[in-house]
């Protein structure tokens, strides 16, 4: 991918707190955009190592406000967030707080799909049975009900799946080739944080094309960034509205306008 005349900044924003999946992702994402972005990365301060629940998705939304939060409060102004959770927990609020375009893996892999598939059409790989009504909703949300045939989950969760790769890549590219037949569909997504670069290792395995969500993920944001007017940015709040109880001092100070 060709770099722009200036890099862009982007914040790889974990709404899971562990840091060994920010910087599993952030590294994917730094050598899939190389001289074309700087990465910086955030990692959530309160809710689950990885997120596998309804209840932990839930908390992830709150953590990644409160994760933006405490990052603007640095005095750093991101051109894009890549919100890095296959599953997006929190989107649709941080677009409404960010001052710059927010994307999630799920969205940009979900987009990705749709563009690249001669009918439209595309199914979903991923860890932890939970996932699959919460990525159904997710689509529909987002505009690709028509377009999402479906969802396989694999029995481990993606912690599981990333804690050990190798042993991993059996059971994906079986489930990959199950969900390509079952499913009827051009391409398939393997959506998780905790896989990034695990599609390209198994795509010889499987019978149609294989999406990586953090790879799709970084060039969504980069693309979003890149077509983002100069000193465009979404409104910012003014102040006015409810006293917040129970927030970090960061969060409370940032939808307070500060």
């Amino acid at each position: 991918m060709s770099a722009p005349s200036t890099p862009r900044r982007l914040l790889v924003l974990n709404p899971n707190t562990s840091v060994s999946v920010t910087e599993l992702v952030a590294t994917h994402v730094r050598a899939e955009l190389g001289a074309g972005a700087t990465v910086d990365a955030a990692t959530a301060r309160l809710g689950a190592a990885y997120i596998a629940s309804e209840a932990a998705s839930a908390i992830a939304g709150h953590a990644a406000l409160d994760a933006w939060a405490a990052y603007r409060a640095q005095g750093t102004r991101p051109d894009v967030v890549l919100l890095a959770c296959f599953g997006d927990p929190g989107l649709f609020a941080l677009r409404e707080l960010c001052d710059c375009p927010v994307t999630g893996l799920a969205e940009a892999a979900f987009l990705q799909a749709a563009r690249s598939s001669a009918r439209g059409r595309f199914g979903v790989v991923t860890g932890g049975a939970a996932w699959g009504p919460m990525l159904v909703r997710l689509a529909q949300g987002l505009g690709f009900a028509d377009a999402m045939a479906g969802v396989h989950t694999v029995a481990p969760s993606g912690a599981q799946l990333a804690a050990d790769p190798d042993s991993a890549l059996p059971l994906l590219a079986r489930a990959c080739r199950d969900a390509a037949r079952a499913l009827d569909v051009d391409c398939v997504i393997l959506g998780g944080a905790g896989l990034a670069g695990l599609a390209a290792r198994i795509q010889h395995e499987v019978p149609v094309p294989l999406i990586d969500s953090v790879t799709a993920g970084a060039r969504e944001a980069l693309r979003l960034a890149d077509e983002a007017a100069p000193g465009a940015a979404s409104a910012t709040p003014s102040g006015e509205g409810p006293a917040w109880r129970g927030v970090s001092p960061e969060l409370a100070g940032y939808l307070a306008g500060r």
